[in-house]
């Protein structure tokens, strides 16, 4: 076996001395590259610290907050769902703490902290009391704390594909992956970025000619801090109080999720007295990119203002 050691640890070596060294080669594209949405942003300042944010949609219609997830920034992970629902919303799409263009944040935080700085980013666009809150994966974690934290802002909470435990089973081995998978990144960032990149195309949710847009918002991700967030993600229990948020809720599952088991996502809806609940038959976590127009059809109807 002593071969097999010497072969692992020159490829490993191998591997660390191209990425240093090698070229910086980027996927083949195909024809003209565009973005898929171009809705420009500001910044706005909570505490020290600047956060993006895009506006889309009328400015005196009801408010939409989109809430995004882990590893994706407001603008990847709803560019299919923004155009559909801003005929009929003023549609607000922050990006959080160390996603997209808002700051990057070194240290430890939690979920609460995501959800105190999304409240600070909508004081700062003016977006008070009654607006609907639609929270994807990360996003619906804190969708719920915001809820918990400020009570009476939200009119309507949305929660799709997530969960109050979202990392209930093999806790050690996901938090050891973490290790692995940031110590990787850390030395070449291309190969978390190239399997994400592969199976959005292989699954037909990137458009030939929106892939240099998305292979270099990828690689815009830093590593350390995007395990962070995952660490927040890997801690979070809202178990405990999710059932009294008192706030009309809709959770939306896909019914084929492995990244938040969707055992955790029933176990969610059966813990909120009187929530509704969406199945998406036949879709995984990436339904929030495959199936957009279910979604803008239930937040439309959810908020009593129904799509075409």
């Amino acid at each position: 076996m002593k071969w097999l050691g010497r072969v692992l640890g020159y490829s490993v070596i191998g591997w660390v001395l191209w990425r240093l060294f090698g070229p910086d080669i980027a996927p083949d594209y195909a024809g003209p590259q565009v973005r898929p949405i171009r809705i420009p942003g500001r910044t706005v300042f909570v505490g020290r610290k600047e956060f993006f944010v895009r506006e889309a949609g009328p400015a005196d219609a009801p408010v939409v907050v989109l809430v995004h997830g882990w590893g994706f920034d407001g603008e990847m992970t709803y560019f299919k769902l923004i155009p559909l629902l801003a005929e009929h919303f003023r549609v607000i799409i922050p990006d959080l703490r160390s996603h997209g263009k808002s700051d990057n944040i070194r240290g430890k935080f939690e979920i609460v902290d995501a959800a105190d700085e999304l409240a600070g980013i909508l004081d700062a666009v003016g977006v008070e009391g009654g607006f609907t809150l639609f929270g994807y994966s990360m996003g619906g974690l804190v969708g719920q704390t915001f809820v918990r934290r400020y009570p009476g802002r939200v009119g309507h909470l949305i929660l799709g594909a997530t969960a109050a435990y979202p990392i209930a089973r093999r806790r050690l081995a996901v938090r050891s992956a973490f290790w692995v998978a940031r110590a990787v990144a850390r030395v070449s960032k291309k190969e978390s970025a190239r399997f994400s990149y592969r199976f959005l195309q292989r699954a037909g949710l990137l458009a030939p000619e929106h892939g240099r847009w998305m292979w270099e918002a990828l690689l815009s991700r830093e590593p350390t801090l995007y395990y962070e967030s995952g660490n927040a993600v890997w801690r979070f229990d809202g178990r405990a109080w999710v059932g009294r948020l008192g706030v009309r809720t809709l959770v939306i599952i896909p019914t084929l999720d492995t990244v938040v088991p969707t055992e955790t996502q029933y176990e969610l809806a059966s813990l909120i007295p009187d929530s509704e609940l969406l199945e998406i038959d036949e879709s995984g976590h990436e339904a929030i990119l495959s199936r957009p127009e279910e979604f803008a059809k239930a937040i439309g109807g959810f908020v009593e203002s129904p799509l075409p």
